[in-house]
């Protein structure tokens, strides 16, 4: 995904991708990735920002006698007052447009007189 290079580069930290193990000593991290040609191992200092791959953990699954006791659990509600969280609008919505409706496409028999009507519209 490219979210994480993009917040390796807003935070100008090191990017460490598709992560299947990680490993730390002396505040850097080894992180040992799949790549095309099998597996490759490249070192980043920390803070850094990492992608996992799939293999880097292993999903728990819930067994029946567990979801059972979960669905006993009595779940407590809070406020966002009791836990000291401000909830009061910041953003005022001043506007909402809809979008201008496309018109619909020519359909065209083939590359040429496809090319013809790019031309005429000044697309190339």
């Amino acid at each position: 995904s490219g979210i994480n290079a993009e917040y390796g580069g807003m935070l100008d930290w090191p990017q460490g991708t598709m992560a299947s193990v990680v490993s730390a000593a002396d505040g850097n991290l080894t992180i040992t990735r799949e790549i095309d040609g099998g597996l490759e191992d490249i070192s980043v200092s920390l803070p850094a920002v990492i992608s996992a791959d799939l293999r880097l953990n292993e999903p728990r699954y819930a067994t029946l006698p567990n979801i059972m006791k979960a669905k006993k659990k009595k779940i407590e509600k809070m406020s966002p007052d009791s836990l000291g969280v401000d909830i009061t609008p910041r953003l005022k919505i001043k506007n909402v447009v809809d979008p201008p409706v496309r018109q619909a496409g020519d359909k065209v028999p083939d590359v040429s007189t496809l090319m013809e009507k790019l031309t005429e519209k000044g697309h190339l």
